[in-house]
């Protein structure tokens, strides 16, 4: 199932039912699983190693070199990607910048057009970046993490599981498991949709509030509220929160920005404030 115009490298492994489309390019060395569908002119460079059953859309390109000035082209490293993706139209997977780095991807994320992982990020699992997102180099991703359309985000920052991000946002702070995300560095509430939506029972959703509100919500700084969340027991999704945030670095966690603190520093402000924007 290898149109007759695509470039197909005679040593590239292909599983069975590969379809690769028109004017492809799959370099010498690739690796692609059982059931992968390669669209018309995407690109699939010669250090990656693709599961079963994804998708690379039209014009996207795997396995480009970092966007590092230091990059030695020569250098053997990686973009390994996992089963049940889907890669949209131009979409961009840049390759680790150190010899035997990895960007990964995990199981059942969905790429949307024009997405860019830069190098070695690491993606979990049942994922949704929609259109434009960026991801800077060295950010981790949790699974089950949405990204709205043109969410930019630095390098070297963590984005909790289950954490969303509306349209247009910007993080160059970490950002905690189940919280949504607006603006820049911006925490306008918990991912309350998500949360039941993998699952998670009143209690555990209870917990998870109470939580994030310690953090956010009752007035203590990071170090107080770690200090006190250490006196109890915890669930597994609360403890998961707590985790994450014990772990941040020089960066810090996005700070609260809700619909009560927008309110106070309008009032602050005067009436020549622009309005801010309300979250989803």
């Amino acid at each position: 199932m290898i149109h007759a115009t695509a470039v197909v490298a005679e040593d590239a492994r292909l599983g069975a039912d590969v379809k690769v489309g028109p004017y492809a390019v799959i370099e010498s060395g690739a690796v692609l699983g059982d059931g992968c569908v390669v669209e018309a002119h995407a690109f699939i460079g010669r250090y990656v190693r693709m599961g079963s059953d994804n998708t690379v859309g039209v014009g996207a390109v795997l396995g480009g070199n970092p966007q590092d000035l230091r990059f030695n082209p020569a250098t053997e490293s990686y973009v390994r990607i996992g089963n049940g993706n889907q890669f949209r139209e131009h979409c961009t997977l840049h390759r680790g910048s150190q010899p035997g780095g990895e960007t990964v991807v995990g199981d059942g994320n969905f790429l949307m057009v024009g997405v860019h992982l830069g190098h070695d990020v690491q993606l979990g699992n049942k994922t949704v970046l929609a259109n434009g997102v960026m991801l800077g180099g060295h950010v981790v991703v949790d699974d089950g993490v949405f990204f709205g359309g043109g969410t930019a985000v630095h390098q070297f920052v963590r984005i909790g599981k289950l954490a969303i991000t509306q349209g247009h946002s910007s993080l160059s702070k970490d950002l905690p498991p189940f919280l949504m995300a607006s603006e820049l560095n911006s925490v306008v509430g918990l991912n309350v949709v998500g949360l039941k939506r993998a699952g998670f029972s009143p209690d555990q959703r209870s917990e998870v509030k109470e939580a994030f509100s310690w953090v956010y919500r009752r007035g203590y700084n990071l170090a107080q509220a770690l200090e006190l969340a250490h006196s109890r027991h915890w669930g597994v999704e609360a403890d998961c929160f707590w985790r994450f945030v014990q772990k941040t670095g020089k960066r810090g966690i996005c700070g609260w920005r809700g619909r009560h603190a927008r309110r106070s520093e309008r009032e602050e402000a005067g009436p020549t404030r622009e309005p801010s924007v309300q979250s989803a």
